[in-house]
């Protein structure tokens, strides 16, 4: 079973002006596919050629740094579109009451991200996951993953270069202001806190 690029939930220039369709073909067009591509091509005639992407990750992790770059960093830009979305909407009820509890407020938690985003060094991701029935926000480096740690992941934000330099060049609080401020899909993260488990990779 080969993995394939996860569609776009949206159309390529619904999160303009934060994420350009220009951006996204290159990001999700190529970045993605190669992550994926490298991926079928490491699995291929193994005992992992039909496992689900969670399972290749968690085999790889510690044992074959190449796969666990390239499956991880497939899964995780799996999980970044669906983050995204054109227009944010709101928390439910359940989420917005974590949210409260943990931050103080969804404003104080938004700019808790764009702090913690703006501050991360060099490439990687800047996370809100759930862990032990409370909210925290998560960083990982390079292409590290949440998907098989002891955690909820709800959303994500891309915080390597090619996520954002085509329309912001090097400016990732600009990003990050655009893309936190009305472009995260709160809805899936509503979704994924109901879930109760870690998100699937839909192959």
């Amino acid at each position: 079973m080969a993995f394939e690029v996860t569609p776009l939930p949206y159309e390529p220039t619904a999160l303009d002006p934060a994420i350009s369709a220009e951006t996204l073909s290159f990001h999700h067009g190529k970045h993605h596919k190669a992550y994926i591509d490298k991926t079928n091509a490491a699995i291929a005639g193994t005992d992992l050629e039909n496992a689900a992407l969670e399972d290749v990750i968690k085999s790889a992790r510690g044992q074959n740094q190449g796969l666990f770059n390239n499956s991880a960093q497939s899964w995780n830009h799996g999980f970044y579109w669906h983050s995204l979305t054109p227009s944010s909407g709101e928390p439910s009820e359940e989420l917005q009451s974590m949210i409260d509890s943990a931050f103080g407020s969804t404003e104080a938690l938004e700019t808790q991200l764009k702090e913690r985003g703006v501050g991360h060094f060099s490439n990687g991701w800047v996370w809100l996951i759930e862990r032990g029935g409370k909210l925290e926000i998560g960083e990982t480096h390079d292409g590290d993953t949440f998907a098989d740690q002891d955690a909820n992941p709800l959303l994500v934000i891309d915080l390597w270069e090619h996520a954002y330099y085509l329309d912001h060049q090097n400016l990732r609080p600009k990003y990050l202001e655009e893309v936190v401020g009305g472009k995260l899909n709160w809805a899936f993260a509503s979704e994924n806190l109901n879930r109760g488990t870690t998100w699937k990779y839909p192959c």
